[in-house]
């Protein structure tokens, strides 16, 4: 450290950009996650959600198989990769995204949308078999309105829960974002019912501002 204090940087707005783009980039600007996950290597900054919530419970290990829903631009399956131990054939990883990604070393990457008819069984080809974690960053679009985007990105966890329930090694675990309000109703007590421990988590890189939320399930039970 220098003992000075990083300056913050302010961004006008201009011809072309809103006032809500112009605090996006000086939000960007001024946020240390950001430059830490550009130094590190890491595509984005919300790499350290990940690194921060399996630093905290222990979820992922070497030789584990992963599935990262919404994974665009990466970085999660950057994070699973070296924790699993991808580069040695050990642990695998399996991204899914609609945006297309530039190639991620020892990652398989599939650009299709997850919400596509045979987008569940290209995946289950792709990894092989069972998997002891399905993630999902997955958030729909946002409108501005919390409770409808609140519902929107709630149906995308459903559906991701479908798709880990029918994947996933009993013992494996479930990380998906929501917003907050959290897993509700039917959806949070199945979880509970399929999964030993069932919990909402903020890692610290998170923005305080921020409506995210994840829900982690863990210790699945297997079907029936």
């Amino acid at each position: 450290m220098t003992g000075r204090r990083k300056l913050k940087q302010r961004v006008k707005t201009r011809k072309g950009r809103s006032v809500a783009s112009a605090r996006w980039l000086e939000r960007q600007l001024n946020d240390p996650y950001v430059a830490e996950a550009k130094a590190a290597g890491y595509r984005s900054r919300a790499a350290f959600k990940l690194a921060e919530i399996d630093d905290r419970y222990g979820l992922l290990k070497p030789g584990m198989s992963v599935v990262d829903l919404g994974a665009a631009p990466g970085g999660w399956s950057q994070v699973a990769a070296i924790r699993v131990d991808a580069a040695s054939g050990k642990g695998q990883v399996v991204g899914i995204d609609i945006l297309g990604m530039e190639p991620i070393p020892d990652v398989t990457l599939l650009e299709m949308d997850f919400l596509d008819d045979d987008a569940p069984e290209r995946l289950k080809q792709a990894l092989g078999g069972p998997v002891e974690a399905v993630l999902s960053d997955m958030a729909a679009p946002t409108t501005g309105h919390r409770a409808t985007d609140h519902l929107r990105t709630l149906g995308l966890v459903e559906a991701a829960y479908e798709f880990a329930v029918e994947i996933l090694k009993p013992g494996g675990f479930f990380l998906a974002k929501v917003f907050r309000g959290g897993t509700e109703g039917e959806l949070l007590q199945r979880m509970k019912r399929d999964f030993t421990t069932v919990r909402h988590v903020k890692p610290p890189s998170s923005r305080a501002e921020s409506v995210e939320l994840y829900v982690l399930a863990t210790g699945f039970r297997g079907e029936g």
